[in-house]
């Protein structure tokens, strides 16, 4: 694919899933791989380096062969603190951010955002499935981490909340809202196994 010498990708894997009794989810298994495998997969061929943001297991983490990033806070800031990182160590002029637990994205799909970012003057392109914003499914112009940095030293954490500080376009992904199905809890876990992957 051709987005790749200007794009960097992180993959968010930072937070404490409190809903999952503290597992980690990108290490947790969906029919038969580890979550973070699946977003491996969709995000490598677009860019030319992919980190991923990990805040706890950075030794599993690194087995992947990716460099692990980790947040420069111990507070588990949120998504803004991994993007906050990716930005300041990204060497190209867009990052692709996806979560870790969205195992039915494709590279299609987030070269979407890619190409909207490329063909408009968006600071920021954001997934949106006609009813929602999908604001961890992004791809913004890499000079934003001063404003980021400033967001998360006045003590905002909430990630809509910065992005509409910026010009954004929302990506329409209204015919495939399924594919932001995200893994919260074991019982979500457990039905999902169970589903045909289209």
């Amino acid at each position: 694919m051709h987005q790749q010498t200007k794009v960097t990708g992180v993959i968010l894997a930072g937070g404490l899933a409190r809903r999952m009794n503290g597992q980690d989810k990108g290490l947790i298994e969906f029919r038969g791989k580890p979550l973070i495998q699946y977003a491996i997969a969709s995000i490598r061929p677009l860019a030319k380096q992919v980190f991923i943001n990990a805040n706890r297991n950075l030794d599993q983490y690194q087995h992947f062969g990716y460099p692990v990033i980790t947040d420069q806070t111990n507070t588990f800031d949120g998504p803004l603190a991994g993007v906050l990182t990716a930005l300041e160590k990204c060497q190209t002029e867009v990052l692709l951010v996806m979560p870790c637990d969205c195992p039915f994205i494709k590279s299609s799909h987030l070269e979407k955002l890619l190409t909207m970012k490329k063909n408009t003057d968006a600071d920021i392109t954001v997934a949106f499935d006609g009813k929602r914003m999908h604001p961890v499914f992004l791809a913004l112009s890499a000079d934003l981490s001063t404003s980021l940095k400033q967001f998360l030293a006045a003590g905002e954490r909430k990630i809509d909340k910065w992005l509409v500080l910026h010009k954004i376009i929302e990506v329409d992904f209204s015919d495939t809202p399924d594919i932001f199905v995200n893994i919260n809890t074991l019982e979500e876990l457990q039905s999902l196994q169970q589903i045909k992957n289209e």
